[in-house]
């Protein structure tokens, strides 16, 4: 597969192919990034025979600049905030403590949207991939990183189709490995990378979700 990516289930059967070493063990599951990174997650732990489930996380953005992440939220009630962006922007704690409070609002609805009653998994003592269709600060996905370290797995990996190569660095540094397809220079939008990169539904992560849990 050469750039740009044809489409998420693309770069997941790509990604699976990159992560094949990780296939058939018990102790793997596979954490996608809603909304996004649902189809290549999926397609992914297809290819392993890996569990698949949620790491649900909201980006934290700059009041009227919403697309730069001065932080991130996650699951667990994790916070990760990028201190250069908010010294850089100049937003103020009341500012910050809205945002927090509006992404953290719709987290939840998330969760049990997606979820419903159904348990988080179990990710101690576990190797865990974090899946996402692209990254661009990493913002989002270090949130999910901590938020996943906060359980005790056995090891952590990130695995991407696309990001630029500053933001591999900063994470390889946190998580045991970070497959990363590509990683171009210069990095605008990870939608760039990509011909189809319609917006992924509630209704179609449900679906895939509901297709994976009833599997025996």
């Amino acid at each position: 597969m050469e750039l740009p990516i044809p489409d998420r289930r693309a770069a997941g059967r790509a990604l699976a192919e990159a992560l094949a070493r990780y296939g058939g063990r018990g102790d793997v599951v596979v954490l996608a990034l809603p909304r996004g990174g649902v189809p290549v997650a999926a397609e992914i732990a297809d290819a392993l025979g890996a569990e698949l489930d949620l790491m649900l996380v909201r980006k934290l953005g700059v009041p009227g600049y919403r697309e730069l992440a001065m932080g991130a939220i996650a699951s667990g009630d994790v916070m990760v905030m990028n201190e250069d962006v908010v010294a850089s922007s100049g937003v103020g704690p009341a500012a910050i403590e809205a945002v927090v409070e509006e992404e953290r609002r719709e987290l939840q609805r998330r969760e049990r949207a997606y979820r419903g009653d159904r348990p988080r998994p179990d990710l101690e003592g576990r190797c865990v991939i974090l899946v996402d269709d692209g990254l661009a600060t990493g913002a989002t996905m270090h949130a999910a990183i901590d938020a996943v370290r906060a359980q005790k797995p056995a090891c952590v990996v990130v695995a991407v189709p696309v990001a630029p190569p500053d933001t591999v660095r900063r994470l390889a540094r946190l998580v045991d490995e970070v497959v990363c397809l590509y990683q171009p220079e210069p990095f605008m939008a990870i939608g760039q990378w990509y011909v189809d990169f319609s917006q992924v539904s509630d209704q179609e992560v449900q679906q895939i979700l509901e297709n994976h849990w009833k599997k025996p």
